[in-house]
């Protein structure tokens, strides 16, 4: 079966206590049984990671680099912040599809910039959990099409 990684970044294990005027009253188990039923009704397992650490980040997208057809991420904070993680993103070799709970371009300056985003094919804001399982469905139709041309770009 084919795996797919979906990695959360800092704060996003509070999801449902943090902010939920803004993030919503969805948690992050909620997220994560949501993305791994959509992505077993589409033949796709999912590995579930979170964590608050940059490097962390690194390590897990470079460990899953040799096991993971494809990767979606919401970066939390870093996605505003940090060039290692965009660095990560571009290496890990397969697709990446950015996803936020919130819409960063309604919001302060600072966050609608994604330094992450360049490393993605596609970037999803706004829709909460809804988003997630966007990406997923759309992670599957491009591993579903890269498998029909052969394609490893």
């Amino acid at each position: 079966m084919t795996t797919i990684l979906l990695l959360n970044g800092p704060n996003l294990a509070s999801l449902g206590e943090r902010e939920p005027d803004m993030y919503g009253a969805v948690t992050l188990a909620e997220i994560e049984a949501g993305v791994r039923d959509c992505a077993a009704t589409l033949g796709l397992e999912v590995r579930c990671e979170q964590t608050n650490h940059e490097g962390a980040m690194v390590d897990i997208l470079e460990a899953e680099r040799a096991h993971s057809a494809g990767c979606i991420i919401n970066p939390g904070g870093l996605t505003h912040t940090s060039v290692v993680l965009a660095d990560a993103l571009r290496g890990f070799g397969a697709p990446v599809i950015e996803v936020h709970l919130s819409n960063i371009l309604a919001r302060e300056p600072f966050r609608r910039v994604s330094l992450s985003a360049e490393a993605a094919v596609a970037v999803i804001a706004g829709l909460g959990l809804d988003g997630y399982v966007l990406a997923v469905k759309g992670l599957a139709k491009l591993l579903e099409d890269r498998s029909a041309t052969g394609s490893t770009a």
